[in-house]
């Protein structure tokens, strides 16, 4: 082996005491924005389909953004994968060759599956006005009306009634297929913690609770990032019509924003207290059972990662968002700042299985810590690095920003009659 030539996971693994010579952190940061990344696209999913499913009108307007918001997140689900592979040109082999033999090469179907459901289920939510946008853009002059007129009559596959025959049909086969899109999304999501969990070499994370934990988390960030996105796009909406005097009043806009949002924070609230109690009777699982591995599993959560897991995760993540969001009078600036530790605790509960799996020897008499490079000085530290996760949080919005100009997710005229 030349000198140049480093161990992956040597850059950002320290060991301490008795650790065998062959271990490192293998799985850095990009796996742990992975599971992160995917519980976005399966929340954002189940908030839209409270409205398509369970028919809460209430929530129709982020129930409409969250479905074309999960889509923006859907292709970087595999991303962080993309990144983390030393052979990225084999990255297509599970969506070419899919099969149920492993966990890994399941991913293959069930992503292809739910990209086909959510893309549907916006067809049919929006085929109405792609219509209306081929009808409206005719005749009209310049080239970027009629490449966008183009665009439309593409989205539109040849359907172009909309009558009231059809559109009841629309509705129906949208509401069909948000249904069948929920246990997917979830499956999804819950097919990456089913990895974890199933991994009897490492104590930490075989837990038969860990699918359940992960789905049940990641309902409560992806609801959390629709909304605080959600209120950040409405607060600019309000700046804009203040300062340029539009044809919707900046009250109303606000007035929405409040009502929408005080609405969602329940439903974030239910899913919150149900995470909360599926981690902390994992925990007490844990202590109880007590197995052989026990000891340095305590000497991990309670010793070394006691600051990441019951102060930064528990704590800063979960106790005080609680707080935050059930007290009277909440503000929107309380609701954001709550939004934000949801999203933070979530955060630091995939780096603490992630990370915290790979904490301990398997000697079981000896520890490594991971330090994540800030600083990139070659491929491999941007990528498992600082600016590799900076990378992966910021795609989906531009992606959400590009579909957004031709599914207009938050016109209040969209599907009115829906």
């Amino acid at each position: 082996m030349s000198a140049d030539v480093i161990v992956h996971g040597a850059e950002w693994t320290v060991k301490e005491l008795f650790v065998y010579p062959n271990e490192f952190i293998y799985w850095s940061i990009q796996i742990v924005m992975y599971p992160y990344m995917t519980g976005l696209v399966a929340g954002a999913f189940v908030l839209s389909s409270l409205y398509h499913v369970f028919g809460q009108k209430e929530l129709k307007e982020i129930a409409q953004f969250s479905l074309v918001f999960s889509l923006a997140l859907l292709p970087v689900a595999a991303l962080p994968l993309l990144l983390h592979l030393q052979q990225p040109t084999r990255a297509m082999e599970p969506l070419l060759t899919p099969h149920f033999t492993s966990a890994i090469a399941a991913f293959g179907i069930v992503f292809t599956t739910y990209g086909l459901i959510v893309l549907s289920e916006i067809w049919f939510v929006y085929r109405q006005y792609f219509v209306e946008q081929v009808h409206s853009l005719k005749g009209k002059p310049g080239l970027s009306n009629a490449m966008s007129r183009s665009v439309y009559r593409v989205l539109t596959i040849g359907a172009y009634d909309v009558s009231d025959g059809a559109i009841r049909i629309d509705k129906k086969a949208a509401k069909i297929l948000a249904a069948i899109g929920i246990p997917v999304a979830c499956f999804l999501h819950g097919y990456a913690g089913f990895i974890f969990g199933s991994v009897k070499a490492n104590a930490l994370w075989m837990s038969p609770l860990m699918p359940v934990i992960f789905i049940m988390s990641a309902v409560v960030s992806g609801i959390a990032l629709c909304m605080l996105t959600y209120i950040i796009i409405m607060e600019w909406r309000a700046f804009r019509e203040r300062r340029g005097g539009g044809t919707i009043e900046a009250r109303d806009i606000k007035g929405a924003e409040v009502d929408v949002i005080t609405k969602s924070a329940r439903y974030l609230l239910g899913f919150l207290v149900a995470a909360i109690s599926l981690e902390i009777l994992d925990l007490i699982f844990r202590g109880y059972t007590a197995m052989k591995s026990w000891d340095i599993l305590r000497s991990v959560m309670y010793g070394k990662d006691f600051m990441n897991i019951f102060v930064l995760q528990y704590t800063l993540g979960n106790l005080v968002p609680f707080i935050l969001l059930i007290l009277p009078g909440r503000t929107m600036k309380r609701t954001v700042l709550a939004l934000l530790l949801v999203l933070f605790g979530v955060f630091m509960m995939r780096w603490n299985v992630v990370i915290g799996g790979q904490a301990f020897s398997l000697s079981f008499s000896g520890y490594m810590h991971y330090h994540i490079p800030i600083i990139p000085h070659s491929i491999e530290t941007f990528k498992e690095g600082l600016f590799g996760a900076l990378t992966v949080i910021a795609t989906p919005f531009v992606l959400f920003w590009i579909i957004n100009k031709f599914v207009p997710s938050l016109r209040r005229n969209v599907g009115e009659n829906r």
